[in-house]
């Protein structure tokens, strides 16, 4: 008989020995290099290994969503990765995005670069889930949000300065952005997976 999964991990951290941490860089971000062992699934032990881990924070996503227009907002600008991996398209379509400060939250991020960014003001939110984009050489986490809102005057260009930021915003049809994102024309995976989300949900979100 098939047993229904629970994708309850086998194991927890109190499984893991850290045996040393070192910090190798810190700037703009920071690099730590982590001394692990760990219980191994036939009941050995695995270790010690070291990896060196991306600090880089944690991020909040939006994607701002009109239901009176089934548009959404997304929003593109130039990405130091893509020129790093020899991309000709290093200006990259993306969800509105940023970096949770110390005292906020999610949701506060949200809000607040949707108008950063986009020019929009949120109204309600839903959050579509937490994820470790990288989680193999990395602490980030991308906790994302389809974010209620009026595309209604949205585009231009935005951004902070400061942040060496110049963002174009632009609303588009939902459906639209939703072949586009089936067809692999996003490279942006919060964006893909916000994108599906609502198309899984939109029709019956508490509105």
């Amino acid at each position: 008989m098939y047993n229904k999964p629970t994708f309850t991990p086998s194991f927890t951290r109190k499984d893991v020995t850290l045996h040393k941490k070192e910090t190798l860089y810190k700037d703009y971000f920071q690099v730590d290099r982590y001394t692990f062992s760990h219980k191994a699934f036939d009941g050995h032990v695995v270790g010690p290994f070291t990896r060196e881990i991306f600090e880089r924070g944690h991020a909040a996503i939006c994607l701002p969503y009109d239901p009176v227009r089934n548009e959404i907002i997304l929003i593109e600008q130039f990405r130091p990765g893509p020129f790093a991996a020899d991309d000709e398209n290093c200006w990259c379509i993306e969800t509105v995005a940023g970096i949770i400060d110390e005292g906020e939250t999610g949701q506060d991020v949200a809000i607040r670069e949707s108008i950063e960014e986009a020019g929009c003001e949120i109204t309600k939110l839903f959050k579509t889930g937490l994820f470790y984009p990288t989680g193999g050489g990395s602490s980030e986490t991308m906790e994302c949000f389809v974010g209620i809102c009026s595309t209604e005057n949205v585009g231009g260009i935005h951004g902070m300065e400061h942040e060496a930021e110049n963002i174009r915003s632009f609303a588009v049809d939902f459906d639209h952005a939703l072949q586009a994102a089936l067809d692999g024309k996003f490279s942006n995976l919060a964006l893909v997976a916000t994108i599906q989300w609502l198309a899984l949900k939109k029709s019956s979100l508490d509105l």
